[in-house]
């Protein structure tokens, strides 16, 4: 596997991935659409997210978890099997647009991923809307971070994941990084990544997502740039400048109406030299690997992961015996 490419997965559609997409088109947008259309609605939806962190979220009987704390949030670990590398491990941000779900809502990604990485998951319970701003969300990231390296990690020994919103996180958590002079993480890996919060018309796929309405995505980016520059890089990533940031992995679906962003997140980055190993996976709805309980394509994803960081992991080695010879 290339670490710098990209995929367009020959896989053949799954009946299941046909019924599930249809399930949402009947479902998953209405309720999207209604959710995402007046702050009253959003708040109701952010109090059902509180309810669902006290919901117990089953895992399979080799998966174990537990609570982590910070300064203004907390998390937890998990860790998928024995014989995980305990000197490494996974910072992972959920997503929801940044107003709902929770470590909890994510398990079936965090204990995969887990797996695939061969080393606990850190899943990090950020702060998020109305209540709280973006740059809340983005001092928890900061803060679990300088948390890890505290408690032993190396940064190389690091790397950060995030779908959706926690996408969004996850590159600005880099540029943070980078523009801090702080050591960066060995790699990320960005699912269906919200990038570009601008005022902009997103007219790509928006018939053709099953799961995300175009313009309640719009109207939501507009609430949380509220005051804001919503071309800050920090703010809208995809508008950074990428330089000095490690390599990417970036897992989309063909007909999300989020997929340009994904697009031009990897142009940019490697506009600035850094490797990027880019999926598109055909007719694969929004952050589908959190649906690998009934998904095969989304299992298959975990493993395209495993095999990204593998390559990192052999990537830097031969580069650290370069340098020492």
């Amino acid at each position: 596997m290339r670490i710098d490419t990209d995929v367009v997965p020959d896989y053949p559609l799954s009946w299941q991935a046909r019924a599930l997409t249809g399930l949402m088109w009947g479902t998953v947008k209405p309720v999207s659409s209604l959710l995402m259309r007046h702050p009253l609605a959003l708040a109701g939806a952010a109090r059902l997210g509180e309810l669902g962190r006290v919901v117990r979220v089953p895992c399979p009987e080799h998966v174990a978890l537990a609570p982590a704390a910070f300064s203004a949030c907390g998390g937890e670990w998990v860790r998928a099997g024995e014989g995980l590398d305990e000197r490494k491990m996974v910072l992972y941000f959920h997503g929801g647009g940044y107003f709902s779900c929770s470590p909890r809502t994510h398990r079936s990604i965090t204990w995969r991923l887990s797996a695939a990485a061969r080393r606990p998951v850190l899943a990090l319970d950020y702060r998020q809307g109305p209540v709280h701003k973006l740059a809340d969300s983005l001092a928890d990231a900061l803060d679990a971070y300088d948390c890890v390296l505290r408690q032993g990690y190396a940064p190389e020994d690091v790397v950060l994941a995030g779908d959706s919103a926690g996408g969004h996180l996850t590159l600005a958590t880099l540029l943070a990084l980078r523009d801090a002079d702080r050591p960066p993480p060995a790699a990320a890996i960005c699912l269906s990544p919200w990038a570009d919060l601008t005022d902009i018309p997103r007219r790509e796929n928006r018939w053709q997502d099953p799961m995300l309405p175009a313009g309640r995505v719009r109207w939501l980016a507009r609430r949380w740039t509220s005051g804001l520059d919503p071309w800050d890089p920090l703010v809208s990533p995809v508008h950074g400048d990428f330089t000095g940031l490690p390599p990417l992995m970036i897992v989309t679906g063909s007909t999300e109406v989020l997929r340009d962003e994904a697009r031009r997140v990897a142009a940019r980055a490697r506009e600035s030299g850094v490797p990027v190993r880019y999926e598109e996976w055909p007719r694969m709805p929004h952050v589908f690997p959190i649906l690998a309980d009934v998904l095969p394509e989304a299992r298959q994803a975990f493993r395209h992961m495993a095999r990204f960081l593998k390559e990192v992991a052999a990537t830097g080695s031969a580069t650290e015996d370069t340098a020492a010879a």
